[in-house]
């Protein structure tokens, strides 16, 4: 097949600068941890490295200067660019391959080899061994050597199975981040964990992809997460090996133990250079032994020479050896004893500000921390903290996995926190926990405000001293914060409530809510109004509880637990009529409505629109009444009820208008179509269909754009309009397909077949 002429251009360069080196293939694959068979396919032009850090480390294994390496970023670009896709998302979430990584080629052809003993049924490797020992290096180190074999994307989570501070990810979480990668929308995932789990699969179902499950628990938070196409290939990473998946699931069993002395010594060369290991070859033999052959624990150690070029390895030898007989244990199956002989070392080294920093990393919650929430936590400046932090990765303490993101690994993390409640005084820490949720109250209340400034305002009054919320001026930004920031957001939550601090919890809750029910995230929605409605109970503030009742309610309405969810509503508006709060009874009929909705009684909804209806008036809340007139008129249609229901949704258009409430107007022009269509009045119908449309194409809604077209559609086919039904038609299929809204799409399919026929 012709190359194109980007990825030749390219091709030629990288070997013009192999050509240069003089190196073999082989010698290159040593120096750059890359197999020589992928070295010949870039040189040949026959593949494109996904990452340019694979460019560039070819490129000084082969001696380019500076300037070759910002032209060739330029040519892999435009190469990239070339052979990139561009008819769905292909997800590439696959970390950085391990910079420096020797050995384990025995562990690698196991993995390997997998693949050609099983093709007709998806290959599992599960890799097992404790904390440490090196199961993520060896899953992304194969991961990215055989990038070439799956180009339909590599999928890739953290399942935190061993994390000493927060729960395991629960499969449906990770299913949910996972059909997201690939282009799913949210609000389309269903709730049902089954059938998230279908929808996976089916998604899955004939692409070449890989799937890395890293630091998974157990089999059961694994199982839902298989693929079930034999074209998929799975790496699993855990402490324990997962018997039950080796014996039902076929996996191949990949058990990691220490490193051999041979490829210690390798890793301690990539570190530190061999000359150095040349120059005292005793002590390095005494520094592997230390180690006992743990690739996190050489890693430690290389930081601290690499730190000090100045001091022999012999030095080194002896302050680790002065503090062997301090060890509780090195035993790596116990997470409370693991490696704490090297990290008391490493912990010893720090400066007093940069060891307090570490010990307070340790308590933050969530599988990783953002600069601004770390300086909120270390009570410092973002400047300062950045100093703190890159301290603390150059002592293999934190790795910031992101730009801007640290995290540490679990056992890093469990010593820090035992550093923490050896070292610093509880007021300390107390005040550290304290700015944090604090920050992340905060900027998240703000971001919710940003995402829906009509909702109604709670007090959480001004952050405490030392701490900045972060700034989200926009959607896009809020929505990317929360995004990335949820997972400790959660456990943010949790953290509050485990220390009884009920006036944070419910407030978190709060804050949250706007993103979990835009998202559709209707499970994580529930959990958090769970929590907060058991926090809010502590508290006197009965309209605090009144609200927390109504959205626990409306959360439990969205996963059909209709029973419960009335029984919250319920109390919701008791407790607003006990604090004379209109705003809320008014909210309360809101929620009614859409409960007795749920259950096709359409007279009792209306009874609750009219009563929320009156309500907004004598509050004067234009908004929401204009919200009600087309609620009111909604459901008079419904009843069959048209006149009256013209009346309503056309009083409420115009009042959406006269305020500039877009959101608002793109519903009732819907609600006034649909209504023009059923008395028959088509033309009219087209007309008011084609102005929702509009609005809800500027502000991006693309579930109720799809749902719009359709009845634009039936319109224009009533008035024998055919070509232009089958336009819109064919424009809701594919937003539907879009969305994997599958019984709209059907339906759909079957009105065009019919338009066909009659056409």
């Amino acid at each position: 097949m012709a190359l194109s002429a980007h990825v030749e251009v390219f091709a030629r360069a990288l070997g013009e600068l192999k050509r240069r080196s003089g190196r073999s293939f082989r010698t290159l694959g040593e120096r750059t941890g890359l197999s020589s068979s992928g070295l010949h396919r870039y040189c040949q032009g026959l593949a494109v490295p996904d990452h340019f850090e694979v460019v560039a480390r070819i490129a000084r294994a082969c001696g380019a200067t500076k300037a070759e390496l910002v032209e060739l970023h330029r040519l892999w670009a435009m190469a990239t660019a070339d052979t990139a896709g561009h008819d769905e998302p292909v997800a590439q979430q696959l970390p950085a391959p391990p910079a420096r990584f020797a050995g384990r080629e025995r562990e690698l052809e196991h993995v390997t080899s997998a693949l050609a003993a099983q093709p007709a049924a998806v290959v599992i490797s599960a890799i097992s061994g404790a904390g440490g020992i090196g199961k993520t290096w060896l899953a992304l180190h194969w991961a990215h050597r055989n990038l070439h074999l799956f180009p339909d994307g590599q999928l890739h989570v953290d399942l935190r199975g061993f994390d000493p501070t927060g729960s395991p990810v629960p499969p449906e979480a990770a299913v949910r981040g996972f059909l997201e990668a690939m282009g799913v929308a949210p609000a389309t995932i269903p709730a049902d964990p089954q059938a998230q789990a279908g929808l996976y699969r089916s998604v899955l179902a004939g692409r070449r992809m890989l799937v890395v499950l890293d630091n998974a628990r157990d089999t059961a938070q694994v199982v839902p997460l298989l693929p079930g196409s034999p074209t998929c290939t799975v790496l699993i990473t855990s402490r324990r090996r997962l018997t039950r998946l080796v014996t039902a699931h076929g996996a191949r069993h990949v058990d990691l133990d220490v490193l051999p002395d041979g490829e210690a010594r390798n890793l301690l060369a990539r570190h530190l250079g061999a000359d150095r290991l040349a120059a005292d070859p005793g002590a390095v033999g005494e520094l592997i032994g230390f180690c006992a052959g743990l690739p996190l624990a050489l890693g430690i150690v290389a930081a601290r020479a690499t730190s000090h070029p100045e001091f022999s390895l012999a030095a080194l030898a002896d302050e680790l050896r002065d503090h062997a007989g301090r060890l509780d244990a090195l035993n790596i199956d116990d997470a409370e004893a693991n490696l704490r002989a090297v990290f008391s070392w490493s912990y010893r080294a720090l400066a007093e500000r940069t060891a307090t920093a570490f010990g307070l990393l340790g308590l933050a919650p969530g599988p990783d921390i953002g600069l601004p929430a770390a300086a909120a936590l270390i009570g410092t400046s973002t400047a300062e903290a950045r100093v703190r932090l890159r301290d603390l990765e150059a002592e293999s303490l934190v790795q910031e996995h992101t730009p801007g993101r640290y995290r540490m690994h679990d056992l890093v993390r469990l010593y820090a926190a035992e550093q923490a409640a050896r070292d610093l005084a509880e007021p300390v820490r107390h005040d550290a926990s304290t700015r944090l949720l604090d920050f992340y109250l905060h900027t998240a209340y703000s971001g919710d405000r940003v995402l829906d400034p009509y909702r109604p305002p709670i007090v959480i009054g001004r952050p405490v001293a030392g701490v900045t919320p972060h700034p989200l001026p926009d959607v896009d930004r809020a929505v990317a914060w929360f995004e990335v920031e949820h997972a400790n957001l959660v456990e943010a939550q949790h953290l509050a409530a485990r220390h009884g601090r009920h006036t944070a919890t419910w407030r978190l809750g709060w804050a949250l809510h706007t993103f979990h029910y835009r998202q559709r995230r209707r499970r994580d929605n529930l959990a958090t109004w769970r929590t907060a409605v058991a926090a809010v109970e502590h508290l006197d503030d009965p309209g605090d509880r009144a609200r927390a009742h109504r959205r626990l309610g409306v959360a439990l309405l969205d996963v059909g637990e209709h029973d419960d969810g009335l029984r919250h509503l319920d109390r919701a508006l008791e407790g607003f009529h006990r604090a004379g709060d209109v705003a809320g009874q008014a909210r309360t009929h809101e929620a009614f409505a859409a409960a007795w909705d749920q259950r096709g009684d359409s007279a009792r909804a209306l009874e609750h629109v009219y009563e929320a209806l009156e309500l907004y008036r004598g509050l004067a809340d234009q908004t929401r009444e204009a919200n009600m007139l087309n609620s009111v008129g909604w459901y008079h249609a419904v009843l069959g009820d048209l006149n009256r229901a013209a009346e309503y949704c056309t009083a409420a258009l115009e009042l959406h208008r006269r305020i500039g409430y877009a959101d608002g107007e793109a519903y009732t022009l819907s609600s006034v179509g649909h209504i023009a269509h059923r008395t028959g009045d088509h033309a009219r119908a087209v007309e008011h269909f084609r102005e929702a449309i509009a609005v809800l194409r500027r502000l991006d809604d693309r579930g109720e754009e799809a749902d719009t077209l359709d009845l634009l559609a039936q319109a224009h086919s009533a008035l024998g309009q055919h070509d232009q039904a089958r336009e819109a038609w064919s424009q809701a299929l594919e937003l539907y397909h879009a969305q994997h809204r599958t019984a709209e799409a059907l339906e759909v399919r079957s009105r065009l077949a019919a338009i066909d026929t009659v056409a």
